[in-house]
């Protein structure tokens, strides 16, 4: 089987979780939060902006997408928009939304309405093992 861009090597029965990367700021945060994954089992997938994310997911069907709404190229609220628009898997991929912007914005609460993340974490607010617990309890582990 030809493994795509985006895929990694993968053991069966592993549950395979899309991470789009976020700002270089946050660059060493993402790479512990992934590290934790792979510890914990997970095939971590990457992608660099909402676009290829978007590609990432369509092509590789994650079990759970972490995104940022905050992405180069293609923010992440248009992304999960396409999503949840693209077919019958994208409607229902469990996404945990990890940002900076707090929920107060009302144009933000109608869109999160309208694409049900599973989570909407701030970033102050939650440590890698939130995180890591949220994942395994949405799906299931």
């Amino acid at each position: 089987m030809k493994k795509n861009k985006f895929m990694e090597d993968e053991k069966k029965n592993e549950k395979k979780i899309l991470v789009i990367e976020i700002v270089e700021d946050e660059t060493p945060l993402l790479n512990a939060l992934c590290d934790k994954l792979k510890r914990e089992g997970f095939n971590v997938l990457r992608a660099k902006n909402g676009q290829e994310g978007l590609e990432a997911a369509l092509s590789g069907h994650p079990n759970l997408i972490l995104l940022d709404l905050l992405m180069p190229v293609m923010d992440g609220m248009t992304m999960l928009k396409k999503l949840r628009a693209a077919d019958a898997w994208g409607k229902t991929v469990p996404v945990i939304i990890l940002t900076n912007l707090t929920s107060d914005d009302e144009q933000r609460n109608r869109d999160l309405a309208e694409t049900e993340p599973s989570y909407y974490l701030e970033k102050t607010a939650w440590k890698i093992e939130d995180v890591v617990g949220k994942i395994k309890e949405r799906l299931g582990n």
